[in-house]
């Protein structure tokens, strides 16, 4: 007998005349530790072929088709859309689309989201850069504080800027509060990818004579170009849909005009044109993001060997870039909360009545809780299969599911009532399960980039080698892929909670009567010009929000490293290869 066989008896291991008459049937040998090699072979194989061989297999019919009924449950608002704009027909529509107030809200929708997307860029990406490559003093603080304005609702902010300054209003109002409140979500998927970015890039720019400024623009940019478009294309999308923070600031866009039309004015073709709009300038923005990212094709394979980067001392610039970093902290944050803690120390009375602040919150958390887990849910059939068994049904599912963050939460809320007054005789009309189901559709696109950014870090060689040896897909799937998806799953379901718990359009709509959120009972009050009354609403959602919002950035701050100790491939810059609907998943949005 070989020598392999009394080092596998003591190791506890026991025929090794069977052992031998497998090896000769299944080819194995014993390797010089005495560890048989069949298995660890087979994962191997399985693993370094599975992109060739299964992962382009035709997905399960059930998981096919639960996925095709999800992402039609998702469009319902865009079918809606389509379907109202028939019945109204082109010669209601066409004067509606070509007046001169249609100009002018396009002119301002468009002018305010192209300065509110390049100011975010700019900054979303010097901070990651200043946070992650240099030796700024306090960074790993910094990098904590200014990500915790993404948990601070739009309207929010505006409020707290409103009660400071009366009379702030207008464009440069609404493009300085929606550059404080998402310039996040640039910074998050940059400060990644620069944590990940291989640093001899710039030191050879370095050695070859570039300057800082030009090794910066040209290596650190030119790796992170990928996240900041990414990251740009979902503030644009925010920017599109957003209404609450303009209707305090009294600036007019399609978006704050729609929900005028469709609630006040009654008038549904209106609405519907001035919703087209922004419907059509989300599919250009997502089109224009998937050109961009295809022209794109630097890659490297692997994770590549880890090294760590030394930051950059400042020198003379320390001074300055603090007090940069500190000033945008400040105002994204000082400003709101610090106008919040005042208000509800002044206290003041209200005219409106109002439920408990304690029912408002168990309220409001049990709706996020509750949507967060539906859409994270709902999204692993299509995650699994984009990841797994991708192919052109699978691609448009995604891609067409994106588009709902650019329709007004206005259109999906009307979308909800008319679809339950006219087909189910208003049984579900302004319930709590249909408030769920809308907050679940509104942030799914959400979900599934956390999610499909999971599965694809989850090896398909391991679920391969348990169902060779005779494990069930349904063991597998329990004890292998998910727990190591599990950490994007809780990313998913902290990124749609934290969007729910401060959602307040729809839930204008479809709230049931008699309950209230703290959403809606802040725009009670601030409505009525109850500023006292409506900030500590305003203050148990900033609360409310910053778990889910730290959740958020230590799991993008880990991204990298898990990405590299799974092997996932890297696209241009080290960044993780991922796509889903034209949106890198290494963001996130609102």
């Amino acid at each position: 007998m070989s020598t392999g066989a009394p080092s596998r008896q003591r190791h506890g291991h026991h025929g090794g005349g069977r052992h031998a008459r497998d090896a000769h049937h299944h080819h194995g040998r014993w390797d010089k530790h005495g560890h048989w090699r069949h298995r660890r072979d087979r994962l191997q194989h399985h693993i370094h072929h599975h992109r060739l061989r299964g992962h382009h297999r035709a997905g399960p019919p059930l998981l096919v088709a639960l996925a095709v009924l999800i992402a039609l449950a998702v469009m319902t608002p865009l079918i809606f859309l389509v379907v109202q704009a028939f019945q109204t027909g082109w010669s209601t529509l066409q004067p509606l689309l070509f007046r001169s107030l249609t100009a002018e809200l396009v002119r301002n929708t468009i002018s305010l989201t192209v300065v509110v997307t390049v100011l975010c860029a700019v900054v979303g990406t010097l901070l990651a850069w200043f946070v992650e490559r240099t030796a700024l003093p306090g960074r790993r603080l910094w990098a904590i504080l200014v990500v915790i304005p993404l948990g601070i609702p739009d309207f929010v902010v505006s409020f707290g800027w409103k009660a400071i300054f009366p009379g702030f209003s207008g464009f440069w109002a609404a493009v300085l509060v929606m550059t404080l409140a998402v310039y996040p979500l640039v910074f998050l998927p940059v400060a990644a990818n620069l944590r990940n970015a291989d640093p001899a890039q710039e030191e050879v720019a370095r050695s070859l004579g570039l300057g800082r400024l030009r090794t910066f623009w040209k290596v650190s940019v030119g790796q992170a170009r990928l996240a900041i478009l990414g990251g740009s294309v979902l503030v644009a999308l925010v920017c599109l849909a957003e209404f609450g923070a303009f209707e305090i600031l009294g600036f007019r866009t399609l978006t704050t005009e729609a929900y005028t039309e469709f609630t006040v004015g009654f008038n549904t073709a209106a609405g519907c044109a001035f919703s087209l709009i922004l419907v059509l300038l989300g599919v250009i923005l997502l089109a224009g993001e998937g050109a961009a990212r295809g022209k794109g094709r630097g890659a490297r394979v692997g994770a590549g060997a880890s090294r760590i980067v030394r930051p950059r001392p400042l020198g003379r610039a320390a001074i300055p870039a603090l007090a940069g970093v500190a000033a945008v902290v400040a105002l994204a944050l000082g400003v709101p909360v610090g106008a919040i803690v005042y208000l509800i120390i002044e206290g003041g009375s209200s005219t409106v009545p109002s439920v408990s602040i304690w029912s408002a919150t168990l309220t409001t958390f049990g709706l996020a809780a509750a949507a967060g887990l539906v859409a994270t849910v709902g999204a692993l059939p299509i995650a699994l299969l984009s990841v797994r068994h991708p192919g052109p049904l699978i691609r448009s599912l995604e891609r067409t599911s994106m588009l709902i963050l650019a329709v007004p939460a206005v259109v999906i809320g009307l979308t909800a009532a008319f679809v339950t007054t006219h087909y189910l005789d208003g049984r579900w009309y302004q319930t709590t399960p249909l408030l769920i189901v809308v907050y679940a559709v509104m942030f799914f696109p959400m979900a599934v980039v956390s999610v499909r950014a999971a599965v694809a870090r989850a090896p398909i060689g391991l679920e391969e080698v348990g169902q060779s040896l005779g494990v069930t897909k349904r063991s597998v799937f329990w004890r292998v892929t998910l727990p190591l998806i599990g950490p994007g799953l809780a990313a998913a379901f902290c990124l749609v909670f934290l969007e729910t718990a401060t959602e307040l359009t729809a839930t204008l709509i479809l709230i049931p009567t008699g309950m209230e959120t703290l959403a809606t009972g802040f725009w009670a009050q601030q409505t009525n010009l109850s500023y006292g009354a409506a900030a500590p609403y305003a203050g148990m959602m900033l609360l409310i929000a910053a778990i889910p919002s730290y959740v958020l950035g230590r799991w993008f701050d880990r991204l990298p490293a898990r990405a590299a100790s799974a092997g996932v491939a890297t696209g241009a810059a080290g960044e993780p290869a991922l796509a889903v609907g034209g949106v890198r998943t290494a963001t996130i949005g609102r």
